[in-house]
């Protein structure tokens, strides 16, 4: 008998997708309706997979495939990028802005970023991306400097007694060794490297952002950050909006949002029916837990 109610219970699941599908390539065919793709680009830019205590990590593994379904869908007129991220690797900023740029021009397709809490740093590296950038008032925006800090236990290691034994092939090999004081040298390598690093992404906000730009070099380019009304002031935005206005108010209900998720087939099948309409299940809990946790992973990789 359990036998019999599970294989009912399985037919009437494929049932049900079944339908699902053929509902699905019907709408497919003969629509017309306009789509555009928003990609969540939510976490601290680095290497690795995430965790659910580390939180979720932006990088160009992590993304691949979420971009490359953004521009998939057919009638596609716009792939938005939604922006939340505290900064992180310089390295993976660019492999996953790179990416988007690339996939937008062979689609010729125009990619826009919003920013939500915040696009410091690498966050703001990923939102000139877009040829256009939108902020919230509050949002935070800019940050465009690198850091590198650290902290020297010499002194601690002396005070025990402790005898530090290194041994290196090339003079500078050990260069911030943290039980060994800091020599000249390393702080002119580190200098370099950052003052290197900071030169490619200037580049990256000039080459995006153009004669927008309202202010000189050592303002934008200080590190400072700033709110949205300031940061338009300064030409590192293009306005005051959310992604959720900005549709509505060009497309109204004329147009199929494709949320892009990395979920399984299964799942982007079963979203994909009602992923075109409005999404209400959105809860800003989990939100404001991740960016929590990514603003803590961030404070702690500094």
């Amino acid at each position: 008998m359990a036998i019999s109610t599970n294989l009912k219970i399985a037919g009437a699941l494929a049932a049900g997708i079944s339908g699902i599908i053929g509902i699905k390539a019907a709408k497919e065919k003969f629509s017309k309706t306009p789509r555009v793709s928003v990609i969540n680009l939510h976490g601290t830019i680095m290497q690795g997979k995430g965790s659910p205590i580390g939180g979720k990590l932006i990088n160009l593994e992590s993304t691949r495939k979420m971009i490359d379904k953004a521009f998939t869908p057919d009638r596609l007129e716009a792939v938005f990028l939604n922006i939340n991220s505290p900064g992180g690797s310089a390295v993976q900023s660019d492999l996953v802005s790179t990416y988007i740029k690339e996939k937008a021009a062979k689609k010729n397709v125009p990619v826009i970023a919003f920013v939500e809490d915040t696009a410091a740093s690498g966050g703001y590296w990923l939102a000139c991306t877009g040829e256009e950038i939108y902020a919230a008032r509050s949002s935070v925006v800019g940050s465009i400097g690198v850091i590198s800090m650290g902290l020297g236990f010499h002194q601690l290691i002396d005070k025990w007694g402790i005898e530090r034994r290194t041994f290196t092939a090339g003079e500078n090999k050990s260069v911030l060794d943290p039980l060994s004081p800091l020599k000249e040298k390393d702080v002119e390598i580190i200098t370099g490297l950052l003052n290197n690093i900071h030169e490619h992404f200037i580049d990256h906000v000039k080459t995006s952002r153009g004669d927008r730009l309202k202010s000189d070099d050592k303002t934008l380019f200080n590190g400072e950050f700033w709110t949205g009304e300031p940061a338009l002031a300064l030409g590192l935005i293009d306005g005051i909006d959310n992604l959720e206005s900005y549709i509505a108010r060009r497309w109204g209900e004329k147009v199929e949002v494709v949320r892009v998720t990395g979920g399984s087939k299964l799942e982007e099948l079963l979203g994909g029916v009602t992923g075109w309409v409005p999404d209400m299940s959105t809860s800003l809990a989990p939100l404001v837990a991740d960016l929590q946790v990514a603003e803590i992973a961030a404070r702690a990789l500094r």
